[in-house]
């Protein structure tokens, strides 16, 4: 074999023999990248650990590579063939006797990774918005969480993923993980603007000896917090990469590990930390949720109130509760008429018709809650039409109704719900 073996080999007897540490650097560029799906940001990476290509001496005594990778020797490498133990003749790839550094499943990630990038970029449809927790997030195994996509009816859904599902043949388990991306990481983004708002908070993590550097710290800490939203992208990922250690997600909590005393540099805010005081030192800032399976994807349910989030109503839900009300009046008006019959004049079957009149007795405040869109009306609308069918809830209901519902409050939720 001619010519001069890619990273991770060398020429013995005309074969490719496996050169144990620069195949770790080619695993590892395979990894990441399969974690990032960004050249650019692997490409920076490295640099960060020193990583340097492939050198040698030429037959004129000069020493070539040696030097940081460029993109496009990363791409390169991310689609040779060679890693999967292929030869490429003639624009066809055919099985060699050198042994592969790259196992199939890690090979094709990558390569669903370029594809995808590629199109999107052929499209004019990529994302202004990165992957802001690309590379922070682990699931409760400790397997870290790979930004990925799925396309569905024109639309772009981000994911992160647990590493096992995308490298490996296996289904979501207790550990691994499938998370929207929006919501993870307006969770995340949340939390740490609340942080950065508190200067009780910034007091205790940062604890600068100068009074004055202290005051200018918390200052800025809460412009950043306060103009969050209106930052680029670009900048909010350098912010967290910078401050955020790990992120670590459980099915009831997120861990965000800070590096609080980096703060005052990120900020550019001259000062000398106490002396006790190192860059070693992690804060954890935690996050209660809840995360219920909805087919192959998760949803995160947030134990408490997002103080960032605006009240949303569930207009599916709230268009149930009229359709509930209409019922209602329906069965007032028509004394003696079967419940079989009132069903079949709105089109549908009797128990619906019977689940859907008892969400008329709601009480006065689960139906504000619903109609304002609050944390405190939690279910969804199959909850709606068919959890509340016990007889404890029924007297539960009927009698907050009696005790609760006024002819003011009547009116007023009548009104509301006419309106919407």
């Amino acid at each position: 074999m001619g010519g001069v073996p890619p990273l991770g080999y060398r020429v013995q007897d005309r074969k490719l023999v496996i050169i144990d540490s620069e195949a770790e650097i080619v695993r590892s560029i395979f990894r990441r990248y399969a974690e990032l799906g960004s050249v650019r940001l692997l490409k920076e990476e490295l640099e960060v650990q020193g990583r340097k290509s492939k050198s040698w001496t030429s037959a004129a005594g000069r020493v070539i590579g040696g030097k940081p990778f460029s993109r496009g020797a990363l791409y390169l490498i991310l689609r040779n063939r060679a890693y999967r133990g292929e030869i490429v003749h003639q624009g066809q790839s055919h099985p060699r006797e050198h042994p592969p550094i790259i196992d199939p499943p890690l090979w094709d990630a990558v390569q669903m990774r370029l594809a995808g990038n590629t199109a999107e970029r052929n499209s004019a449809s990529r994302t202004q918005q990165p992957s802001l927790l690309a590379g922070m997030l682990f699931d409760a195994a400790g397997n870290r969480m790979t930004p990925s996509y799925a396309v569905k009816q024109g639309t772009r859904y981000r994911y992160y993923v647990s590493r096992p599902l995308i490298t490996q043949d296996q289904r979501e388990s207790s550990t691994a993980f499938r998370i929207p991306a929006e919501e993870i990481e307006h969770l995340v983004t949340s939390r740490a603007r609340q942080w950065l708002l508190d200067p009780g908070g910034i007091y205790q993590s940062t604890r600068l000896p100068d009074p004055a550097a202290q005051r200018r710290l918390i200052a800025r800490a809460g412009e950043i917090g306060k103009s969050w939203t209106e930052l680029p992208g670009t900048r909010q990922r350098v912010f967290l990469t910078t401050l955020i250690e790990r992120i670590d997600v459980g099915a009831h909590r997120i861990d965000i590990h800070l590096r609080s005393t980096r703060l005052a540099a990120l900020l550019d805010v001259a000062a000398i930390p106490l002396p006790s005081a190192t860059d070693d030192e992690i804060q954890i800032l935690s996050i209660p949720v809840r995360l219920r399976r909805s087919g192959r994807a998760i949803r995160m349910l947030i134990a408490g109130t997002d103080p960032f989030a605006a009240a949303k109503p569930d207009a599916r839900l709230v268009k149930l509760l009229i359709k509930a009300r209409r019922f209602n009046a329906t069965l007032l008006e028509s004394d003696s008429v079967p419940f079989a019959a009132l069903a079949k004049r709105q089109g549908v079957s009797p128990s619906y018709f019977t689940r859907l009149v008892r969400l008329s007795y709601l009480a006065p405040d689960i139906t504000e809650a619903i109609l304002d869109g609050s944390s405190a009306a939690r279910f969804d609308r199959r909850q709606a039409a068919g959890a509340f069918t016990s007889a404890t809830w029924l007297a539960q209901a009927a009698g907050r109704a009696r005790l609760c519902l006024s002819r003011t409050t009547r009116r007023n939720s009548a009104t509301r719900l006419q309106s919407a």
